[in-house]
């Protein structure tokens, strides 16, 4: 048989019994992890003799890895417990940052120690996004000047170090000197604080804008305005999607104010006493 009398038979046999040769429609399905049901009642908070437990119920809290949740700060365990608590008939993993940054400081999942800490805070400097300003667009130079450069000044006086900017792609020269000092405050801190200092660089991309806010010189949310500033420029030429722009900002002021509350109550020492209410 020919090529031309297969393809004549193909044909044929194709008209005859379409149900066969035509591909069915697929309709695509994505299926998500559904989150885990809420299975406590009410939370509370254990003095034990290692630090303070989160207590669901009857069941000591643990991290993912299984260990025990042991904190050394009895207001950061209390807030822990008022976030588990605060959950619906869900439990929304997601959004519970504080919770999340403790776990990570448990953990400790990449085993990382305080060196490691400090050197990644230290190379991040170089990309710091307050240090990367540009002179193409006036409007745009005006902002990032009149917006940035107060609080890089406060940075060097803060610091006693010399931060300069760059109006181009250049990374920024960051002197060994300046690294010394920064590095030296980094150190002051304990390895499960310096996890907070990290998830702050990490959400505002800047060491400069972090530790402006840890240090109260910066509310939360003119930290992420600030660090959000390019963006904000952009949205007043091409508008602002709200499902998108508006959700990412309030994801961002989350876990910012996560990692601040989360620094300043591993740094306190002031112990909340329970009410007894007669």
């Amino acid at each position: 048989m020919t090529t031309k009398l297969m393809l004549s038979a193909l044909r044929t046999l194709r008209v005859s019994v379409p149900n066969k040769w035509q591909v069915p429609a697929l309709n695509t399905v994505r299926h998500y992890a559904a989150p885990p049901k809420r299975f406590y009642k009410k939370t509370s908070v254990l003095c034990t003799d290692g630090g303070y437990e989160v207590v669901l119920d009857h069941r000591k809290l643990k991290t993912p890895k299984g260990a025990p949740f042991t904190v050394k700060s009895e207001p950061l365990a209390i807030a822990v417990a008022t976030e588990f608590d605060s959950q619906k008939e869900h439990i929304e993993r997601s959004r519970m940052h504080l919770s999340a940054l403790c776990f990570t400081a448990i953990d400790n999942p990449n085993n990382l120690n305080k060196l490691d800490m400090v050197n990644y805070l230290l190379n991040y400097m170089p990309t710091d996004t307050v240090l990367f300003q540009y002179d193409d667009e006036q409007d745009l130079q005006e902002l990032q000047k009149n917006e940035w450069d107060p609080v890089i000044d406060w940075f060097n006086q803060r610091f006693e170090t010399n931060l300069q900017k760059t109006m181009n792609i250049t990374a920024p020269h960051i002197t060994d000197a300046d690294k010394v000092k920064v590095a030296k405050h980094f150190q002051s801190y304990s390895l499960e604080t310096l996890h907070g200092f990290v998830y702050a660089v990490d959400t505002l991309k800047s060491v400069v804008l972090a530790c402006a806010v840890i240090e109260q010189m910066l509310p939360v949310e003119k930290a992420v305005a600030l660090a959000r500033l390019e963006e904000e420029y952009q949205i007043k030429f091409w508008g602002r999607v709200e499902w998108s722009h508006d959700l990412s900002q309030q994801e961002l002021q989350a876990r910012l104010a996560a990692s601040v509350l989360f620094v300043h109550l591993n740094c306190s020492e002031n112990f909340v006493k329970e009410k007894l209410i007669l």
